[in-house]
Order: structure tokens, then sequence, then C-alpha cells
């Protein structure tokens, strides 16, 4: 059920750009609490305690009056301290009761001084609601009505609420509405259209109930406050959407537009096209990165289409020479073959061997460059140089090559694998020995935290109007000795991708490298 529910919202999902969605979402969020207060009855309810607290105070004010027509106009004991009264009643929680029954006949009368105190403030109550309209009824301490509308000498005393009253208690209830009817569609909404709110109060004269006072009116229905209200929410609703407004503006510009421009960069990136816009000043601090990473990736794929330009340009030149001198040969043997002498054709046959043999060695160079350009060291690597240089140098060694090995004691271990700084060294040895060296001197030091290791041949070295451009592909002053240009750049590869890097430096006679190698990280 459920996969078949999101199968279907994906094939009907809309494509929203994102603005839309930051605007809807800030809309939606924004209209939550007008949707909880119309049905959570957060605001009905509050409609419903604003009624009960006018009848509070205006129970309160009768209670007043009648007790102080009760006392024939003698000063109550003042009240020792403050007690306000709050509302209590809550939509949610409290109980709808059934309308208010008619009140019962009884035998017997009022008492006479409550009927007397009620004729006093009766101007009062009646002219007060004229103005709440709030039905008002005054009872001495019997529940018998001695000022109401037309229910005088009759008894309240066997509802519940009321009875409570004339024992001290305070009382609020909901009570259905016995003549409601919906005068129109919305008002089923509202909860409160259709009830009562009622209020019984005790007078109380020197701890003694006196009497009671109950009061009831209907408070103002849902719709019908939102419409005496409508005002001031059409007003907070125009402030929302203002600020909405504002909101997805400054989000576009911290987010959307800056997303834009960066898809439209990928766009150019994909077309060739490297250049970036300027980082958006207003961007979010995320997007801010995503524009320097970005920048940062473009950077490096021009860099390597350039190289892989460049490659592709040198592999084409390098392999041009000895396939053609290959491709001469056999055209010449299958030519003239049969009227050379056997040794020219020896002679064209070994001119073949030794183009091929230089193909095989670019190609296995070209190999070891590409696992160069791969390898990634760990960052737990590590590698005893002093122990790697005294082997490498132990294989070369030979009588006419001699080799010296000089580290610092206690050298610490460097960030690299042992095969990597082997392939390193073996590449300078081997060029060494093919420049004619009679000896060469390995040396191993601490430098600033790192390593730094030297490589001094006294051979013929390497003249200064290529010492520029040794690390570049292809490159080689002994291309007649079979050098491929390979070597060095590999080296410079495979230390680049351990943190180190290779120079050459300047020197009296011979070649002389500087390869700096970063610690090995604490164990």
């Amino acid at each position: 059920m459920i996969g078949r529910l999101k199968a279907f919202a994906k094939r009907h999902w809309p494509a929203l750009s994102l603005r839309t969605l930051l605007f809807g979402t800030l809309l939606f969020v924004a209209v939550l609490p007008g949707i909880a207060a119309v049905f959570l009855r957060v605001y009905e309810n509050t409609l419903v305690q604003q009624t009960e607290a006018e009848l509070i105070a205006q129970g309160a004010v009768i209670a007043a009056g009648y007790k102080y027509a009760w006392r024939d106009g003698q000063p109550a004991t003042p009240a020792a301290a403050l007690a306000p009264e709050r509302p209590g009643i809550d939509l949610r929680t409290n109980a709808i009761l059934s309308p208010l029954a008619d009140a019962a006949v009884v035998a017997g009368k009022a008492e006479p001084h409550a009927i007397v105190a009620a004729r006093r403030i009766e101007p009062v109550v009646r002219d007060a609601g004229t103005v709440t309209l709030a039905a008002v009824r005054v009872m001495d301490r019997n529940g018998i009505v001695v000022l109401g509308r037309d229910d005088l000498g009759r008894s309240y005393a066997g509802v519940p609420d009321v009875r409570d009253a004339l024992s001290g208690k305070i009382v609020t209830v909901l009570r259905e509405r016995g003549d409601y009817e919906p005068r129109y569609m919305g008002e089923a909404l509202s909860r409160a259209s259709s009830i009562r709110v009622h209020h019984v109060r005790p007078v109380i004269d020197g701890g003694q109930v006196i009497g009671a006072v109950m009061l009831s009116r209907s408070p103002r229905g849902l719709f019908l406050g939102i419409y005496q209200d409508l005002g001031k929410i059409l007003l907070g609703v125009a402030a929302i959407f203002a600020i909405l407004v504002v909101l997805a503006g400054l989000l576009s510009r911290g987010i959307s537009k800056p997303l834009l421009e960066l898809s439209e960069a990928t766009e150019r990136v994909a077309a060739g096209r490297t250049n970036m816009p300027e980082t958006p000043a207003t961007a979010a601090i995320e997007i801010r990165a995503l524009y320097e990473n970005f920048r940062a990736m473009a950077g490096k794929i021009e860099h390597r289409s350039r190289y892989l330009q460049d490659f592709a340009a040198a592999v084409s030149h390098e392999f041009k020479t000895p396939i053609a001198g290959i491709s001469g040969a056999l055209e010449l043997l299958e030519e003239h073959g049969d009227t050379m002498s056997a040794e020219e054709r020896q002679r064209f046959l070994a001119n073949a061997a030794a183009d091929a043999d230089r193909l095989t060695r670019l190609v296995q160079r070209l190999l070891d460059l590409a696992r160069a350009d791969l390898t990634r060291i760990d960052e737990q690597s590590r590698s005893d140089v002093a122990s790697v240089a005294r082997r490498v140098g132990d294989h070369f060694s030979s009588p006419d090559l001699a080799i010296s090995v000089s580290a610092d004691t206690g050298l610490p271990e460097a960030r690299i694998t042992d095969h990597v700084l082997e392939t390193v060294l073996e590449i300078l040895l081997d060029n060494s020995r093919r420049a004619g060296a009679r000896s060469i001197a390995i040396s191993a030091v601490r430098d600033n935290g790192g390593i730094s290791m030297t490589v001094a041949d006294d051979g013929c070295g390497i003249p200064a109007a290529d010492a520029d451009r040794i690390f570049e592909l292809f490159f080689t002053g002994r291309r007649e000795n079979g050098g491929t240009g390979l070597g060095l750049p590999i080296a410079a590869s495979l230390l680049a991708a351990s943190g180190g890097t290779i120079a050459l430096e300047q020197s009296v006679s011979g070649a002389y490298f500087a390869i700096r190698l970063p610690r090995a990280a604490a164990s």
C-alpha cells in the first residue's frame, strides 16, 4: 500500500523551483497557527473564556450590591486580601450539560429581607442586563428567585450548580441552548454557537451564605468573532504575508539564486569553459563553501583537461617516431628485401627491434605514470627512510658505481610507503648511472617537522637550459640512450601523492636533487 502511494506520488509530483518550495514552506508554517486556532478551538475557547470573565465581573458587582442592600447600607468587613478569579472553562475538557430546567414551584415564599434587598438593586441589574445581554437571577439562601425575569418565587435549589453555590462554591458550567437553531451553514463548525455559559456565585456575609447570583449568556460564535475582529485579522495576515515575502527574498538571495548561478557554471564547465562566478556575498555559509569547493574542482578539471591534451600530444609525438621507423624498415624489407645484402637486412631489422624496444619502454613507463597518478598515500603510512635508502643503494652499487648513505641519528619515520620511496630513489639512481656518474651520495636529515633527503651524483649533470623542463612529460636529454622522459614525472607524481616534493638544486658538478617528505603521524 505504502509502496503504491509512493509510486503514485513520484509519477504525479510537480516540478517545483527552490523559490516555490521555500515560499510554500514558509507560508505553510505561517498558516499553521491560524489552522490550530480554528480547528483546535484555541480562538473559540478564548471567546468562551472571555464571556466567562465578563460574567464573573458582572456577578461579583451584583453580589456586592446585593450584600450592601442586605446590610441596609452598612459596609461589610473588607476582605483580608485580593483574590482575583480567572476563567476556568475549556471547550476541550468541560462537559456540555443539558439546558437549564425550569424553576420549580415551591409552597413557601422567599425571605422578606432578601426580597427587599433585591428590589433595591433591581434598577442597577436591569440596566446592566440591557447592556451586557446576560440573564441575571438573584436567589435567597434557599435558592428561591427574588430578582429575575418571569420566575420570581420559583426555586432553582435542585440544580446541581446552584446547590453548590448555596454551599459556598463559585461554579461555572456550559449548557446547551434549548432554543438554538443554526442560521447559516458555517455555524455548524462553531461549537460555541449552541451553548450558554452559566455562572453561579454565592453571596456571603459574615461567613454565612445569604443568597446567590446566577448569570448566563451565549458566547460569541467562532465566525461572529472572526467577523468582528476581521480588520485585525486581515492586518495580521497582511503583515505576515509581507514578512514572508521578505524572508522568501532573503532565502532566495542566500540559497536559490546562488545555486542557480552555480548550476549555470556547471553547464559552462561541461562545455569546456571554466570561468566561475564570484561567490555571492549574500549566500549562506554552506553555499559559499560549495562555491569554493566547486571553484577548486573546476580548476582541477581545467588542469586535468590541459594535462590530457598535452599528454595526448606528447604520446602521439613519442610514438610517431618509433612507429615510423618500424614501418619504414618493414616497407624497405618488403620492397627490396630480395636485393639487400645480409648486412643491410640485419641493420634494418636491428633498427626495427630498437624502435620496438623503445615502444615497450614507453608503454611500461606510461603504465607506471598512470599508477603514480592514481596512488594515494594513507595517512597512517610510515617508512624508515634510512633503511630504504641503504637497501636501494646496495642494489645499485657496483665496482663502477659507489653509493653512500648518511642519515641523522634517531631520524623519524616519513609518511610514505617503502615501495613508493624505493621507486623514487630507483628512478634517480638509474638516471645518475645513465648520466655516467661514478659516485652517488644520499643523505637524510630532519627539517622543520619533516624529513629532507638529497641525492647528489658526479655525472654529466643537467644543462641549465633544461633545468626548468626536466619534470615535464616526455622531456629528456638522452633520447638516443633510451630515455623516455617519464622517470622524473613519475617520481614527482608519487611524491605529490604523499604530500612530498622534489626539486633540482644548483650544484658545482653533477645533478643534485632535494626531496622533502612529511613526517609520519604519531602512533
